[in-house]
């Protein structure tokens, strides 16, 4: 048995995975990894790569650069163009990100679902000053980006992003064990909420970008400033950022979550249950028509 599925064997046990991924000084780990992640030196990075690369299933064919200057650098890499097909399909609202969809469903209520039992409000999501109205009896989706992934985000539909709210908060992880054992994790992580709007303002989407452990950085073109856990300046961004379906939006710094809700009217693509293995561009939901 190679280390490599040594290490996958011992982290596949659930408790030991949630134990050495929560159960540690997460900020300080994360804060550690924003700086080691960025150092240039030759063989630090090396090393670095080669390490993440044997513990990952992480596939660099369609990278746009091969070379690297950092462990940072790898992870906020672009593609090559046209490594990702854009559905042009008018009704057609795509993925923002590669993924895999995690919980699914109707938004009853105000509430949705991280895991299956484990629920949270769209009030504890965006806090008391955002109405959520606009998303009663409309559609959620949640997309994980794992650590191998794409770690860029892109606009799901032609629109505008009218305001951000950014929300500083904890570095849980985000994979499915710990959304199974943390209550209402999204709404204790740093994240970030963008506001969208679509058909010339007749439907309001919301992407939530959630930092997570060895994360807690998020970039969204057009605002500078970039979101982290040592940040201590505005939370509201008045915007008027105008992107085209497929457009890159931000980036995190290694892995992370996408939620996505959208109103009433709605309807799931055909294919979408949890699960479900996503790139940037496959339709996730059908506009009404």
């Amino acid at each position: 048995m190679t280390i490599q599925q040594i290490f996958r064997k011992i982290s596949s046990q659930e408790d030991i995975n949630f134990l050495l991924t929560n159960r540690i000084p997460r900020l300080t780990l994360t804060h550690f990894m924003g700086w080691f992640s960025k150092i240039e030196t030759p063989w630090i990075r090396d090393v670095s790569i080669a390490a993440w690369k044997l513990f990952t299933d992480i596939d660099l064919s369609e990278a746009k650069k091969q070379a690297f200057t950092s462990l940072h650098d790898l992870f906020i890499r672009e593609l090559q163009p046209g490594a990702r097909t854009i559905d042009s399909n008018a009704t057609a609202f795509v993925s923002p990100c590669d993924g895999i969809v995690g919980a699914m469903g109707q938004i009853v209520d105000g509430q949705v679902y991280q895991a299956k039992g484990y629920p949270y409000s769209l009030a504890e999501l965006l806090g008391p000053h955002e109405s959520a109205t606009e998303w009663q009896d409309g559609l959620f989706m949640t997309i994980r980006i794992t650590s191998a992934m794409y770690h860029r985000f892109h606009a799901p539909y032609p629109g505008s992003i009218k305001h951000i709210r950014y929300f500083s908060g904890d570095t849980w992880n985000v994979n499915p064990i710990a959304l199974k054992r943390v209550e209402k994790l999204f709404c204790k992580n740093e994240r970030a909420f963008l506001d969208m709007q679509i058909q010339n303002g007749k439907y309001r989407i919301a992407l939530v970008p959630v930092a997570a452990i060895l994360v807690a950085s998020i970039r969204i073109h057009g605002i500078d400033t970039v979101f982290h856990s040592r940040y201590k300046g505005a939370e509201i961004f008045a915007c008027d950022l105008n992107f085209d379906k497929g457009q890159e939006l931000g980036w995190f710094e290694h892995g992370s979550t996408i939620l996505v809700f959208v109103p009433k009217g709605f309807s799931f693509a055909a294919g979408m249950e949890e699960g479900t293995h996503l790139q940037v561009g496959k339709a996730i939901f059908n506009t009404p028509t």
